[in-house]
């Protein structure tokens, strides 16, 4: 057999986490997790290199039976559409391990358990080609998710624990009865690929859209079913926030692509329409949100729902421009709201306040951090130069394309991210400066810094050269779009 290089990447967090078990001091567990998380991540380097940038097809794949009498098998392989998810999974993976180095301090052990079993489970929804064993990393994610938050989190934790783990497991129960019926009308087969190739009646295809949107939407999430992503990144520790918002929220996206576009084509046509406008309304009421917070945290939550938007309104647009761009957004959100969250924790630590007006003067204070502060807000209002300007151009080009309207409330999106945005770094890095913080404030040291300059080195790459990243997504979009148009008459 091949190497199993992906079920190297997926498990080995695993086994760090049963390795941190046996330990007892928090220095050693905390270097432990980090050498597991880096080794993880030159895996998925190496996979990167070996990945061939020129077909449509699963790379890298093993199948082996696992519970035969029900056609269940233990399946793994990427496309171009999963790699670069893969890739970001593994490296939020050793930066979320050095952003909770000393920020947590209590049960440390435990915190790395879950953290590195999180990045398992997160792993292998983007790996997995069978249906039964992609449903089981995606509800097994909810676990170290709400410990994670219900034990290290805010004051309010407990509530923003259970109101994640309600919503998101709601979706995923509508999710399972959506396999089943997959299962029975899909030729009782778990195969993703295998379903891909099905021809389902429109009824069914429309049934299990609405089952799947459910699902998706709550992860992503849309409008109205956001109301537990505030709560659940102010209440959750700094890693917890940026897992959440730089891996966990792809997860809905990503279950569009994977399912709803390729299986459901004719359903995702009909409804384009309606996912369109819901987009759209996550733009601009999140910008809106946003825009009208005091609590730096809670901005760039709300921020998060405005970009996901963004994100679904590309692969809505069913067409290449939009397609592309929405995928590639989906990267670019990783990278650059990671960013700020960690960037909120950072400052947390040394001030133990998010309220925006307390942070006055920090550009003297803290020059570093608020020069990187800079390019990741300028990144998140998708400035010519970054990361999310490509994403945000080509997403735009494909919505007005698809739909004026739509495409000129994605506008009005963008500018209320500028507005919110610079707004935030005039009152926190230029305004007048806070007595009361101003002396409790130190720039970043060696340890942060090594966590950021990854983060900024994407943000300019993707910015100045996205030729590499569209190469890696170019074939599978272009493959996904023949299926939809293809198989669900479209033109």
């Amino acid at each position: 057999m091949a190497f199993p290089l992906l079920s190297l990447i997926v498990f080995i967090p695993a086994a760090g986490a049963a390795v941190l078990m046996l330990l007892r001091n928090d220095d050693q567990v905390r270097w432990t997790a980090l050498g597991v998380t880096v080794l993880d991540f030159a895996l998925c380097i190496a996979m990167l290199a070996g990945f061939d940038t020129t077909t449509h097809e699963m790379q890298f794949t093993e199948t082996r039976p696992w519970v035969p009498a029900l056609g269940i098998t233990y399946a793994l392989g990427i496309d171009g559409i999963s790699a670069l998810f893969v890739f970001l999974t593994a490296l939020l993976g050793w930066i979320c391990v050095l952003a909770s180095w000393v920020a947590i301090d209590r049960k440390v052990k435990e915190f790395m358990v879950s953290l590195l079993a999180m990045q398992a489970l997160m792993l292998g929804v983007f790996c997995a080609l069978d249906l039964f064993l992609f449903y089981v990393f995606w509800e097994a994610m909810l676990i170290p998710m709400y410990v994670i938050i219900g034990v290290w989190g805010g004051d309010g934790r407990v509530y923003a624990a259970f109101k994640f783990f309600l919503y998101t497991l709601a979706g995923s129960l509508l999710f399972l009865i959506g396999v089943i019926v997959l299962y029975f009308h899909g030729g009782e087969t778990f195969d993703i690929r295998a379903l891909m190739a099905q021809d389902l009646p429109f009824r069914v295809q429309s049934w299990l859209f609405f089952a799947f949107l459910i699902a998706f939407a709550v992860k992503v999430p849309m409008v109205p079913v956001h109301t537990w992503l505030p709560d659940a990144h102010v209440q959750a520790p700094t890693a917890g926030s940026i897992i959440l918002a730089g891996v966990l929220l792809k997860m809905g996206a990503y279950g569009f692509l994977r399912f709803s576009l390729p299986m459901l084509p004719e359903a995702s046509l009909y409804y384009s329409t309606l996912m369109l406008s819901l987009s759209a309304l996550a733009i601009v009421y999140g910008g809106l949100l946003a825009l009208a917070q005091d609590d730096l945290k809670k901005l760039v939550a709300y921020s998060s729902i405005s970009h996901m938007g963004f994100v679904t309104l590309g692969i809505f647009t069913l067409n290449l421009r939009g397609l592309e761009g929405g995928i590639l957004q989906m990267f670019n959100h990783g990278v650059t709201t990671g960013a700020l969250f960690l960037f909120v924790g950072l400052i947390y630590e040394r001030t133990h306040t998010r309220s925006i007006a307390d942070y006055g003067g920090l550009m003297k204070a803290a020059p570093v951090y608020t020069t990187f502060l800079a390019l990741f807000a300028l990144s998140s209002m998708a400035l010519p130069g970054t990361n999310s300007f490509v994403g945000e151009l080509l997403v735009l080009s494909g919505a007005f394309a698809a739909n004026l309207a739509v495409g000129a409330a994605a506008v009005l999106g963008a500018l209320l991210g500028a507005a919110y945005l610079l707004g935030m770094y005039r009152k926190v890095a230029l305004g007048p400066a806070s007595v009361g913080v101003r002396f409790k404030i130190r720039d970043v040291n060696a340890r942060e810094l090594v966590a950021i300059l990854p983060l900024a080195v994407f943000v300019l790459w993707v910015g100045l050269y996205p030729k590499p990243f569209l190469n890696i997504i170019g074939p599978s979009v272009r493959h996904l779009l023949t299926q939809v148009h293809s198989n669900g008459g479209g033109q």
